[in-house]
């Protein structure tokens, strides 16, 4: 045990990936329970910054097995409030916080309504970190650096992205996506020394996402099989659980399935298209191929079905896209 502890926590995944932008799944599902795939999250390692794009259920102990330091989160991203997509946010802020000794709050960005989320955060983890305060020390938690800080940024229009991060040669541009009745809803791409990634959030399939995804490298998206939800809704239905089936069909309209996903990728000449916010929960290996019914008839490219753990290296200074798992 003492060999296994100290290896573990001198261990860094920052530290040892090249220089370039790496993608990492801190949670590849949805909120439909999946042994493989937690809620939505997403790690963006741009030279040595470290964005989370959305904080859904487990998202913090996920990046823990994936030997990701929270200390070092340099911002985190939300594309829009569904609970899958929050509801890790405060486990997310404490652990950036406690073991990162943080001094000042984790940045929040996102689209109008940001400030309430995190003031919301701020108000539930109130008495947690008086506790810790008190029973630490402001030396090892200090007291500034608890939480989070909403950082809103306009929502585009179609047609437009807003630059919402420049620094150390990281550009982070934010674009507006459907999710109706969701709003706001946007995606993010990142663009890190010629090397580019596009996370599409939870969208139908968007002419407008599709012109600021033109030519990246790895375009990260959504995806929801129809034939494999219409078996839930069959079920629900025969088991006389009515709501669980007005959900599933209620779910069909505002999500992109993977053919119209590879469309995207076709269409904006993307390098390589990995699903994730995976729907429905894919147990069994062969459903899959079940899944990916379809896709390759629309998209050439390498695809890759995303899990927790999910890494894609994209090195600084050459082509290569390197797909391996953590987990």
């Amino acid at each position: 045990m003492e060999n296994a502890v100290e290896s573990n926590l001198a261990t860094n995944l920052l530290r040892e990936l090249p220089d370039g932008i790496h993608v990492a799944l801190c949670g590849a599902g949805s909120p439909l329970p999946d042994a493989r795939r937690s809620g939505p999250c997403t790690a963006v390692i741009a030279g040595e910054r470290l964005y989370i794009v959305d904080a859904g259920a487990g998202s913090s102990r996920v990046l823990a097995r994936m030997r990701v330091p929270q200390g070092a989160i340099d911002g985190i991203l939300l594309t829009h409030f569904h609970s899958d997509h929050i509801d890790g946010l405060g486990e997310l802020l404490l652990q950036r916080w406690v073991n990162g000794s943080a001094t000042s709050p984790a940045p929040v960005y996102g689209p109008p309504g940001v400030e309430t989320i995190v003031d919301g955060f701020g108000i539930a983890y109130g008495p947690d970190t008086r506790y810790r305060v008190a029973h630490h020390g402001e030396q090892v938690v200090p007291p500034a650096g608890a939480g989070g800080e909403a950082r809103p940024f306009a929502l585009p229009v179609d047609g437009e992205a807003e630059l919402i991060v420049d620094e150390d040669g990281l550009k982070i541009t934010v674009f507006r996506v459907n999710h109706a009745p969701v709003e706001p809803a946007v995606g993010y791409r990142f663009d890190y020394k010629g090397r580019s990634v596009l996370l599409s959030g939870d969208t139908t399939k968007s002419a407008n996402l599709q012109k600021f995804a033109e030519g990246v490298d790895l375009l990260v998206h959504e995806a929801l099989a129809p034939q494999l939800v219409a078996i839930i809704s069959r079920g629900a239905r025969a088991a006389d659980r009515e709501n669980l089936a007005k959900i599933t069909v209620d779910i069909l309209d505002y999500h992109t399935t993977p053919v119209e996903a590879a469309e995207v990728a076709r269409d904006s000449h993307a390098k390589h298209l990995l699903f994730n916010h995976i729907v429905p929960p894919l147990p069994p290996p062969p459903l899959e191929d079940v899944f990916l019914e379809g896709v390759s008839d629309v998209y050439g490219g390498p695809v890759t079905i995303g899990r927790d753990g999910t890494l894609v290296e994209l090195k600084a200074g050459t082509d290569s896209i390197e797909v391996s798992e953590l987990l």
